[in-house]
């Protein structure tokens, strides 16, 4: 028998022929779209005002951030998950409210984020999300996890979705 070594392995994001993944997403009074190289300056200021919420409440996958990022790092950043948003292969979204950026929610393959293990086999998604400590204090937080359940009930092909973060609401 051959031992499989789950920890090296990344399960693909298995979408139908065809799909394309919604470029923008609403929920109440919030918006989700793809992440672009046009929410780079947004992006920078909000992972850099919730350093610590986002290592409380998503949980530091990956080690990201470790530190405050830079505009020249995160264009980076962000030209990768464009790519990676054209080409299927997870979905990141800049989230803003009525009075601006808020955060950003992730559909990753299981394995990426979260080291993959026999019984994490059995998910097809693996989704987190962080806001702002303003967004936060407002309920954000909660809004955009009731967004995101609704998302992936009526606009994704998941059909068992894994919470990543270490945070979610009751």
């Amino acid at each position: 028998m051959i031992a499989v070594e789950y920890a090296n392995l990344i399960k693909k994001l298995v979408t139908p022929a065809g799909f394309a993944a919604p470029a923008r997403l609403t929920h109440d009074d919030i918006e989700a779209r793809a992440l672009t190289r046009a929410d780079l300056a947004d992006d920078v200021r909000g992972i850099n005002a919730s350093l610590e919420l986002i290592r409380r409440t998503r949980g530091g996958g990956g080690g990201w951030p470790e530190e405050p990022v830079t505009e020249e790092y995160n264009f980076v950043d962000a030209v990768w998950h464009e790519l990676e948003f054209r080409d299927g292969t997870s979905f990141t979204y800049a989230v803003y409210g009525p009075d601006g950026y808020l955060g950003c929610a992730y559909l990753y393959p299981m394995g990426r984020r979260t080291q993959l293990t026999p019984e994490l086999m059995g998910y097809d998604v693996d989704v987190s999300f962080w806001v702002t400590p303003d967004g936060y204090e407002r309920g954000y937080y909660e809004k955009l996890h009731a967004g995101l359940q609704r998302w992936l009930a009526d606009e994704f092909p998941f059909w068992r979705p894994y919470w990543s973060n270490r945070e979610l609401p009751g």
